[in-house]
């Protein structure tokens, strides 16, 4: 399988002008053979942007911004995975994500789970649970947005029901290079998944987004990585090569879930 990161918007841009985005990215994409394009966390409205710009943005998950995404999507063959601001019941607002297929319809809508700090808690909701897995291309796919990838457990739960792939939206800021870096090519590696951890760039408010996209495969091994500016990345996925990372690290095989109560 071939797969897409759209790292960006490098601009502040409009809902239109976003969806122009993903819309130029999806081409791009899937001139170059991809089957899945994933998009950064809130790609939608911006991450930074207080409740109240938050709420305003918010939409249904089959809300107009969803079905302009799905009709991307059919136009250029490929899954989508993009993250929004979805409208909760009372004026609240979850921090979500959706993957819609080539065809048009929703495989997934996710609500992030672990909010980071104070930023996130003061614009959102809390997700109440993992969905569980979708598949694409019967490749079996687990989806997580940003903070949620950095609890080994929420990597380890999706690889225990058999996950082959994992989908990060993300909206990661300096000084946090870390986590791209080294961080989700080890979620990759002790849980012989493959990763694909889609980050912002640029500047919003008085975040710098880190970018450093990356597409981390089983062995731990960078199958393709961002730099800091905005740019589509193209990744070739070998899901018989996750086979012989989990013959070499058998880690789920090998695993004493008794030792390790809390």
């Amino acid at each position: 399988m071939r797969v897409a990161i759209y790292q960006g918007p490098s601009a502040a841009l409009d809902k239109p002008g976003i969806l122009a985005r993903i819309e130029a990215a999806a081409a791009e994409a899937a001139d170059a053979g991809a089957r899945l394009l994933v998009c950064p966390e809130m790609i939608l409205s911006g991450y930074n942007i207080g409740h109240a710009a938050a709420l305003a943005a918010a939409e249904a998950a089959d809300g107009p911004s969803a079905m302009a995404i799905a009709e991307t999507a059919k136009r250029n063959g490929l899954a989508i995975a993009y993250g929004y601001p979805e409208a909760g019941p009372g004026g609240t607002v979850f921090n979500a994500a959706q993957v819609i297929d080539r065809d048009g319809t929703s495989l997934v809508s996710f609500r992030k789970c672990h909010l980071f700090g104070d930023l996130d808690r003061a614009q959102f909701a809390e997700g109440a649970e993992l969905p569980p897995l979708f598949e694409i291309d019967g490749v079996k796919t687990g989806i997580l947005i940003c903070y949620d990838v950095e609890f080994p457990e929420s990597v380890r739960s999706y690889a225990m029901a058999g996950a082959e792939l994992v989908l990060v939206p993300t909206a990661l800021m300096l000084p946090f290079d870390f986590i791209p870096e080294k961080l989700v090519p080890t979620r990759a590696f002790e849980n012989q998944v493959f990763v694909v951890y889609a980050n912002r760039c640029d500047v919003e408010g008085d975040l710098t987004y880190a970018g450093l996209s990356v597409v981390a495969a089983p062995d731990g091994v960078d199958l393709v990585r961002g730099g800091r500016g905005e740019a589509v990345l193209i990744a070739e996925i070998d899901f018989a090569a996750a086979e012989a990372a989990r013959a070499a690290n058998p880690y789920l095989a090998d695993r004493r879930p008794a030792l390790y109560r809390s």
